[in-house]
């Protein structure tokens, strides 16, 4: 099975609950659509568990796109490299202790989209032209990263593939803690095949709702974890 998730912000232990639940396995494939750090306490360890399992495909959101860039301005100057870290290990109060340079190399080399034979991965979302996306090699990466306008339910992208993203919390556009399904036919009660789905909004605002979302790809289902326990489906 192949799922999608974004925007865990430091959540490790309901990122964890959130595997267990859908008895994710070696013959499974997880997408992360960015911003696995801050907010949360455990930003590190989120780094460390997904950087470790090959079947887990991540890309950078805004908060690592910012990260690196910090990065890159501290080694402009650098003569310490030891300090360096130092001063990358302060960005995580609660397990800063825990990054390393392997950790740090990781992150800097993560690309800005994914694309499978099903969807496209983004953070936030991808510039239009004439309703179609323009073309991935020629998106910025702040594109990509910073987006706030891909969001809005009046934007329904015409593409071959489904676009899956993060970035903005459901809850201010829906007022609800859900994912949101656009599907290509409006008349379209529900489906669990994606290519009947123009794009899907995942980021269920876990450090405001307590809601950690994924999406299954393959039947389309929303698999979701509170800080209280399960997460009803509705």
């Amino acid at each position: 099975m192949d799922y999608c998730i974004s925007d865990i912000h430091g959540e490790y232990g309901m990122l964890c609950r959130l595997l267990e639940k859908i008895n994710f396995s070696k013959d499974d494939r997880l997408f992360v659509l960015g911003d696995m750090i801050d907010k949360g306490r455990d930003s590190v360890r989120v780094l460390k568990l997904l950087s470790s399992m090959s079947n887990v495909y991540c890309i950078q959101g805004n908060h690592e796109y910012d990260f690196i860039k910090y990065y890159h301005s501290l080694m402009q100057s650098a003569q310490d490299y030891d300090e360096v870290l130092k001063k990358l290990k302060a960005c995580f109060p609660y397990d800063g202790d825990l990054l390393d340079w392997e950790t740090v190399d990781w992150l800097e080399g993560l690309p800005y989209y994914i694309e499978t034979e099903d969807f496209i991965g983004v953070h936030a979302g991808i510039p239009l032209k004439d309703n179609i996306p323009v073309a991935l090699d020629e998106v910025l990466p702040e594109e990509f990263v910073y987006d706030r306008v891909f969001k809005e339910d009046y934007v329904l992208p015409e593409a071959d593939k489904c676009i899956v993203f993060g970035h903005t919390p459901t809850r201010f556009i829906t007022g609800k803690d859900n994912c949101i399904f656009y599907p290509k036919n409006p008349g379209l009660q529900s489906n669990s095949d994606i290519k009947d789905f123009c794009k899907i909004h995942i980021d269920s605002g876990v450090y405001l709702s307590g809601v950690l979302s994924a999406v299954r790809i393959n039947d389309c289902k929303e698999i979701a974890i509170t800080h209280f326990g399960e997460k009803i489906d509705e």
